[in-house]
């Protein structure tokens, strides 16, 4: 009876041990998912933190190239004011000299 009883004792407690050896691998299994997991979402937050920097900085060109764009559209408009100032100048300057130059003609003749 004695024998026995040791005997299911110990069946017992192998039974016991593997138990627990298998809990402990699975623990260390899980352990090794969550901390892969853990370093997948922190590269993936230091993707999205690199594209929101990018983003910003590319928001903040395409600002100074519209600013851009707009002074060079101001400067243009600007010239063809000119332009057109100069050429009613030259026109008032050709029409004056035409003017000038019909006395002379009829003086010649």
């Amino acid at each position: 009876m004695r024998n026995r009883l040791v005997i299911i004792l110990s069946v017992l407690t192998l039974l016991f041990f593997f138990g627990t050896l298998g809990s402990c691998n699975s623990a260390l299994r899980q352990k090794a998912r969550s901390d892969k997991e853990m370093a997948s979402r922190l590269a993936l937050e230091e993707k999205v933190s690199k594209f929101s920097q990018e983003s910003s900085a590319l928001e903040e060109k395409a600002k100074a190239k519209e600013k851009e764009a707009e002074e060079a559209k101001l400067e243009l408009e600007a010239a063809k004011k000119a332009l057109i100032e100069e050429q009613m100048i030259n026109q008032g300057l050709k029409d004056q000299l035409q003017k000038a130059s019909k006395p002379k003609e009829a003086a010649r003749k």
